[in-house]
């Protein structure tokens, strides 16, 4: 079950590009074992970052509210890829639960989408944002 989500998220993710100062794809992540419980310091410790680390939580249509909704500003690329945008969107919401969206760092972001599958698992997707 698990695998057929990453599968999904991994289809819908394909050639997209997180907009921010500079692009960055997406990644498909899946931890089984430590799926009860996230906190803060697991997920810290999970991502390998140190401890202090500045996490911040947000909400999943805010993280996309410059690339999954068409914007005056946005051009014939990133018009196309709202649509693309909006099919990530739905393939999340529609296969994880308790999503949450994590951004660690400051200038530098690494950006964690995690949600629980319907096994029990979490799933989701990470990204970088650069923002100045």
């Amino acid at each position: 079950m698990t695998n057929e989500i990453t599968e999904k998220l991994k289809q819908s993710s394909v050639n997209l590009l997180m907009m921010s100062e500079s692009d960055y794809p997406f990644e498909v992540i899946c931890w089984t074992s430590e799926a009860h419980n996230l906190t803060t310091q697991k997920l810290l410790q999970l991502t390998n970052h140190p401890q202090d680390s500045q996490v911040e939580e947000v909400e999943l249509d805010y993280l996309f509210r410059n690339c999954a909704y068409e914007k005056d500003w946005h051009d014939e690329q990133q018009k196309q890829n709202v649509t693309k945008f909006q099919t990530l969107l739905e393939t999340l919401k529609n296969n994880l639960n308790e999503i949450k969206v994590y951004r660690i760092g400051t200038i530098n972001i690494d950006v964690y989408i995690i949600g629980k599958t319907p096994s029990g698992d979490l799933a989701g997707l990470s990204t970088k944002l650069i923002e100045t």
